[in-house]
């Protein structure tokens, strides 16, 4: 959660009660840097017992320049919040007037609106790996390093590209297939991303996945809205709505693709939330293009959605017969 982009411009707080006892190691970063804004917890383990561990959580957030808070009740916290929905907060080691608390936190310009993608993509193009079958081109909006991974292990050479990439300079590098990945904030507040998704679609295979999601979503004419607490953590079953099967998901949205405004002679849903039966995952009825909202290179099941990597990397084998 720590180094997941898609978290950048939250506070972040935990249920369980001790936190940090693992310790910290770079090994399972999924970015360059951990992007949340602040991290709340009941107690912070003093000690990082793992072998694998290279420094404690309390190191690595000061590293990083990260506040931290203990003490709290956090599952009192994760109550109010589940009554009232997700709130503007703030955390401070230096204002301790409530007051003035309260005003900065009414203050902060919250997630509404706004492009943090810009916050957290590479600068420039890379390459993740030169081997592959199938060339897959990453339009980074905050992408997680697993989801280049599992490319990887799919037969794929993987060329990375900041959001801000047009569809032309995409198109030109010559790829077999798209991915649209995960990233923080507001989905309305990126039309130059849906814009670039428009121009590509009917080109080559496109996966989505998260945010990339919603932005297919709305390159299809749907629209996306606020959820009240959005959906967090490696607990989310998601239906299979043709197999009937139920997958354990890996979430982190506060943004969801409103079924309502999808053309339904075009679009199918294929996945749904069972908690509250949100749109989870849909594909187009004849060109090769699907996306999910959950997270398939996460692990909780441990690996109920992996499977998706290979579907893409099928849609690629079967684009590249016919040309």
């Amino acid at each position: 959660m720590l180094t997941d982009p898609s978290y950048k411009g939250q506070i972040v707080t935990m249920t369980y009660p001790l936190v940090g006892n693992y310790g910290v190691n770079d090994e399972d970063a999924e970015s360059r840097k951990p992007f949340v804004e602040g991290f709340v917890v009941k107690e912070c383990s003093k000690i990082a017992s793992n072998w694998r561990s290279k420094k404690t959580l309390d190191d690595y957030l000061k590293e990083n320049d990260i506040v931290g808070v203990e003490g709290i009740d956090t599952r009192d916290l994760t109550l109010h919040i589940r009554e009232v929905g997700t709130m503007k907060a703030v955390l401070s080691t230096v204002d301790t007037d409530e007051e003035n608390l309260v005003r900065k936190a009414q203050k902060s310009p919250g997630l509404l609106g706004r492009d943090l993608v810009k916050e957290v993509i590479a600068a420039k193009e890379y390459e993740w790996n030169d081997k592959g079958r199938y060339k897959v081109v990453v339009l980074d909006c905050g992408v997680k390093l697993n989801t280049l991974r599992e490319l990887a292990k799919n037969n794929c050479r993987v060329v990375v590209v900041p959001a801000t990439t047009g569809p032309e300079e995409i198109l030109a590098i010559g790829p077999d297939g798209i991915l649209l990945s995960n990233g923080p904030g507001d989905p309305a507040a990126l039309p130059y991303i849906v814009k670039t998704t428009q121009g590509l679609i009917g080109k080559v295979p496109i996966f989505g996945i998260c945010l990339g999601h919603q932005i297919l979503g709305q390159a299809f004419g749907g629209k996306t809205y606020k959820l009240k607490f959005g959906h967090h953590g490696g607990n989310q079953p998601v239906k299979d709505v043709k197999t009937g099967k139920v997958a354990i998901s890996v979430q982190n949205h506060g943004f969801c693709v409103d079924i309502d405004t999808l053309n339904k002679r075009e679009i199918e849903l294929t996945h749904l939330n069972l908690n509250d039966q949100t749109l989870e995952g849909m594909r187009h009825k004849k060109l090769p293009i699907f996306s999910v909202q959950f997270h398939p290179e996460a692990a909780p099941g441990p690996r109920d959605a992996e499977y998706l990597f290979g579907k893409f990397a099928e849609l690629m084998k079967k684009e590249k017969v016919k040309r």
